[in-house]
């Protein structure tokens, strides 16, 4: 009875820990849900924003904005390329890395950027403005030529791909038209069978030729020819039945 008890307890605490295990895994699931959909939505508000200050009225607001936008949109293309290139080419790890340290310096350029478009001393940001812009530029060229190299080697692999699964196509393609060379062949199949027909007919009949002329030749003469039997001749419809004389 103090086994059973046991086992039941023993069983009771694996399944309390299995539902607290499976709830924890649950709720930090929904809550990488959450963040992740509240960080795409301060994104997309953040980009919404800085798009409609480009297309505002020139100055140093709208430049600043223009950065930014610049700035994020190169970034985050470079990111997705390669992160979804590293999932199938191991050799994009390295790239991947590289554009991390990238990353770490285009946050620190967005940080700058933002506290310049918040500063009310427009004289001064417009005296930065051409060092932000050409940091601004370095670090999009390097993030564009990342991602477009992940892409042309993509592109590169993909078109040897292409090439080698095209010429197995035409190699299967001719491997299945191997009909073409069936009726010469049969031609020359079927002529060789009737010769080789031919050839056992002349072969057979000159031995029963000799069969002939022995059987003959061992009667020592040949047989004679009897009369038809009238009883085994056949009548046939064609013809008249005789009739009989009749006497006067």
């Amino acid at each position: 009875m103090e086994a059973a008890i046991l086992i039941l307890a023993l069983l009771f605490v694996a399944f309390v820990a299995l539902g607290v295990y499976v709830t924890v895994k649950v709720v930090k699931g929904v809550k990488r849900g959450v963040d992740r959909t509240l960080t795409q939505a301060r994104r997309t508000v953040e980009d919404t924003t800085l798009r409609a200050k480009s297309y505002g009225p020139g100055g140093v607001v709208a430049e600043l904005a223009q950065l930014r936008l610049s700035l994020r949109t190169s970034m985050r293309a470079t990111q997705e390329a390669l992160e979804a290139g590293a999932r199938e080419d191991a050799s994009l790890k390295e790239s991947l890395e590289l554009f991390r340290r990238l990353s770490a310096h285009g946050h620190e350029l967005d940080d700058d950027l933002r506290r310049m478009e918040r500063d009310p001393d427009r004289a001064r940001v417009a005296e930065q403005l051409p060092t932000l812009r050409e940091r601004t530029q370095r670090i999009t060229h390097s993030a564009d030529s990342l991602r477009w190299a992940a892409r042309d080697r993509a592109r590169r692999f993909a078109d040897d791909e292409l090439e080698t699964l095209s010429a197995q196509i035409d190699i299967e393609a001719g491997a299945l038209r191997h009909w073409s060379a069936e009726p010469s062949d049969a031609s020359s199949a079927s002529s060789a069978s009737s010769d080789a027909s031919a050839g056992r007919a002349e072969q057979g009949w000159p031995a029963e030729a000799e069969a002939d002329r022995g059987g003959a030749s061992s009667q020592g003469e040949r047989p004679a020819i009897t009369a038809p039997d009238p009883r085994q001749s056949h009548v046939y419809s064609w013809q008249k039945t005789s009739r009989p004389e009749t006497t006067n």
